[in-house]
């Protein structure tokens, strides 16, 4: 078999109100709509700098749609990286600020913060070491608890 994926392109959630999480999503990633189908039945964004047509996708349910629940089968979250520590210490201030950060990770190839939508739809916001700087952690699954501070006086 030659032929393997190279990346995920993009990611399609259903919601309550596509309006409503497209608002929290430009918020806080700064996506921007590309478009918008069915009054508001159906919203794709785009991340800046990105070459794809959409990252996010967002399908309304309606506001009788059942939330997330943990320990279901499912989704449990998605992983956006960032480009530098700064860049995560930054979307740590908007996502405190908005309400929306639940938790905080070193995992030693990356550096990461956990946050929900306005639906409870879990995502990670995730800086990577270098490549050269994994080491013996590339075959590693750790989880520490998240020195901010410590990893911006090291790597920033």
């Amino acid at each position: 078999m030659t032929a393997t994926v190279r990346r995920l392109n993009h990611a399609v959630l259903y919601v309550r109100d596509a309006r409503r999480s497209a608002a929290f999503y430009a918020e806080a990633f700064g996506f921007e709509v590309i478009v918008e189908a069915g009054n508001g039945a159906a919203v794709f964004m785009r991340a800046a700098g990105t070459e794809n047509h959409h990252d996010l996708g967002l399908f309304s349910l309606g506001p009788q749609a059942p939330l997330p629940e943990p320990g279901r089968v499912g989704l449990y979250h998605l992983a956006w990286q960032v480009d530098t520590i700064h860049d995560l210490a930054e979307m740590r201030e908007r996502l405190q600020r908005m309400g929306s950060l639940a938790g905080e990770s070193d995992h030693g190839v990356t550096k990461s913060l956990y946050a929900k939508d306005p639906d409870g739809n879990e995502f990670e916001i995730m800086w990577m070491l270098p490549r050269e700087q994994w080491g013996a952690m590339e075959h590693e699954a750790g989880v520490a608890r998240l020195d901010l501070a410590a990893e911006l006086a090291k790597h920033g």
